[in-house]
Formats: structure tokens, sequence, C-alpha cells
């Protein structure tokens, strides 16, 4: 059977058994030196239809048939997508149904490098693939296919500063990239950089690097400003007016936004009080802080404005059946990144914004009873299945609905994304 067919059939195969929009789909970024996203490794739920019971094979050709069916250029935004492949995918070509020019074929650490492998591999590059090695470390099994591979993903946790060296003497930058693999802070990620490393893959970018004392720009204070009138009690039109109106790229943006199809608003927009009145004090609220975060992370990499828009999403898809008192779970996910937007501590951004005592808890990593939904947020961004589905269960959820959710609430924020 030809490659093309084999898509196809692929394809019709997907459409019988996914009738439902595909949701189970988690995606982590990989960023360069200037901390701009070159690409996303792919993470699917297992659990639904045929589930995988552990089975890497069956994963992986589930991550292929997933990928298809998706469309590579919406999952990653039409960078690079590293797809998991085992010993099985390798050799039986199957990983070919993705196009090369978009695709990075990622061996998993468990794949031997004997004779068939290797011989998979050389026909992957001859047609265009990228190959990179994860989790690789100092002495690896997998040596015989760095020298194939084009990519070399280093275990930070599991080597040491002298080995990772030694690894990039060995390997880099003339025969492969070194990508720096679980970077979990703003040091980790500059002493990795400082070392050589040409890509990094982690949580770095979520965490704010502690800046030292200086004046807020004034637009960043502006979103302050937006965040603040929005959470009175009493909600002032006019007031709030003036403090949109100064900052015409957040005016563009909610005017953007309330003009989409994303709303469904029967009439166009054409002034920020003629959007005002329009919309009732509930959607004002909303809307503007969504707009206030959006605006925020402007200068910040578009993943982090995406995460924030999908966690607002998923956290307000989950409100009507989770316990939540009187918290706002959009503004929750929404906020929850606004401290690395903004290049501020989480508690002084907190200080200054009219928030509910359980909604600042669980951004200040406290104590509070928000704070398994906010895991759970958590979870389903990271790929994290297992502990996804463990908290749904506390919270009485069934896991596959909330995997539905999660997938309405990427589509959602990639939708507003572009509409503005």
């Amino acid at each position: 059977m030809s490659t093309g067919q084999g898509v196809a059939r692929a394809k019709e195969k997907g459409k019988e058994k996914d009738a439902r929009p595909l949701r189970y789909v988690a995606r982590q970024p990989i960023f360069d030196r200037a901390e701009k996203v070159f690409g996303y490794e792919l993470l699917f739920r297992d659990g639904l239809e045929n589930a995988f019971s552990g089975d890497t094979d069956e994963a992986s050709r589930a991550t292929l048939d997933r990928s298809l069916l998706m469309g590579l250029d919406v999952l990653c935004d039409g960078r690079r997508a590293f797809v998991n492949c085992t010993r099985d995918t390798l050799i039986k070509g199957l990983v070919m149904v993705l196009p090369s020019a978009t695709t990075i074929v990622e061996i998993l650490e468990n794949v031997p490098p004997d004779p068939e492998v290797i011989a998979a591999c050389r026909n992957l590059k001859e047609e265009g693939y990228l190959i990179a090695l994860d989790d690789y470390v100092a002495g690896d099994a997998r040596e015989p296919l760095a020298e194939i591979a084009d990519i070399i993903k280093v275990d930070m946790p599991l080597t040491t500063e002298e080995q990772r060296a030694e690894l990039i003497r060995l390997y880099g930058p003339w025969r492969c990239r070194m990508l720096a693999e679980k970077i979990e802070t703003q040091t980790d990620f500059v002493r990795a950089r400082d070392q050589g490393f040409v890509y990094f893959q982690g949580y770095f970018f979520r965490r704010p690097e502690m800046l030292n004392t200086r004046d807020m720009p004034a637009n960043r204070l502006n979103y302050l400003r937006m965040l603040q009138e929005v959470g009175r009690e009493e909600l002032d039109v006019i007031k709030l007016e003036r403090v949109i109106k100064p900052e015409a790229s957040v005016c563009y943006r909610l005017l953007r936004y309330l003009n989409s199809t994303v709303f469904g608003l029967k009439s166009e927009i054409h002034s920020v009080r003629h959007a005002l009145s329009m919309l009732g004090e509930r959607e004002v609220r909303r809307w503007v802080r969504l707009v206030a975060a959006v605006g925020a992370g402007q200068e910040k990499t578009s993943d982090l404005v995406l995460s924030a828009l999908v966690r607002g999403r998923f956290g307000e898809l989950l409100q009507p059946r989770v316990t939540h008192g009187e918290s706002d779970l959009f503004l929750l996910g929404l906020l929850s990144l606004i401290d690395v937007m903004l290049e501020m501590p989480m508690a002084e951004v907190l200080d200054r914004i009219p928030l509910d005592h359980e909604t600042k808890a669980v951004l200040l990593g406290q104590a509070s009873v928000l704070r398994p939904v906010y895991q759970l947020i958590l979870a389903h961004e990271s790929g994290e299945w297992e502990a996804a589905a463990q908290l749904s269960h506390s919270l009485q959820l069934d896991s596959e609905e909330v995997a539905g959710y999660y997938w309405q609430a990427q589509r959602w924020a990639r939708e507003v994304s572009a509409a503005g």
C-alpha cells in the first residue's frame, strides 16, 4: 500500500472512530536561544476508545493518528512537531504518514540501536525528516544513533555539568543541535544557554525571574488599572473607559475580539463606550480581564498568552461542575501567568488587584479550596494524564468529559488569538 493510500485509510479510520471533537492533546513548547518557540513536543491522552494500557507502541500509533486528524498546522501553529516514536513505529515507517517538512522524529530512550532501527533512521533522513534522541545521558546506549541524529535532547537532572560539557564537545555544535530538557527555572535556562545548548524545553518560561526593583512601564501599569476597575464591587463604566482608551493596542484588541465570530454579536462595535454599553456587567468584567491579560503578554512569547487563554477557558468550562464558592475560575486561569507577563512577583501583582481570598491563595501556592481544580488545569496542560484522571475522580468529574473541556478550551483560545 502506498503512503498516500495509508494516509487516506488513516483519515477514514479516524473519522469512524472520532466523530466527537478530538480532545486529548497537550503540547510542550521548545524554545530557541532567543526564547522564541521553535516547535512543540506533542503529548496525547490515553484511555479514549482504544486504551493504551501502558503500551507505548499503541500510544505512538495513536499519536500519529491524532496528528493526521487534527493537522500539525493546527497543533503546532506552523512550527515543528516533535513526535515520539518507538522501535515498532520506526521500522514499520508509520511516522512517514506525517510531512517531513514539519515533523521531527523523536526516538524514545528505550529504543535499541539495532541494525533495523539504524536502517529505518537512515531512510527517514533520506526522506527529509529530522531525527531527535529523547532523554539522552552520558554513556547512553543509543550512541550509534547519535551519529545520525540532528538534535540530541539532554536530560538535565540526570547529567552533571561536566557530562553535559562532554556531550556538547562530542556532538555539538557542528554535528547536532543540542537541546536542554527539563529546564525548570530562568537560572537553569541561562546556565544551559551559556554552556552551548541551542534549544530548551521545560517550564522555565512560566516562572518569572526575580527582577531588580524598577519602575513599571506606564502601559503595564494600565493593565493593572484595568484589572483593578473590573474587580471593584461597583463597576464604573466611565472610569473603566478612561483607563482603556489611552491603550491603543488594547482598544484594538477589545474591538477585534468583540467584532469576531467568537463572541457572536449581531452588530459591529464602533467604540470602547459602545462595546461596554452593549455588554452586560458580567461580560464587561470577563472580556476586559481577557483583553488586559492578553495585552500584558503581548511582548512575551505567543505560547505564554495562549496558555493563559486556555487555562482561563478551561476553568470556565469546569466552573458549573465543581465547588468554587464565589471565585471565578476563568479569572483564576487567566491570571495564573500574569506575573510572567508583567515581569513582577505574583504577590506584588495580586496586592494591586481586588481578588477573592481563595483565588489569591492558590495563585500564591498557598492552601485553597481551589487547589485541586488548579492542579487539574495544570495536569492537562502538561500532559500528565494519570494525575489528571486522579484529580478528576477526586472532584467527582468524568475524566473523559474533562478531557473534552480541555480540547474545547484549546480550540477557543486559538480562535480568540486569531481574532486579536
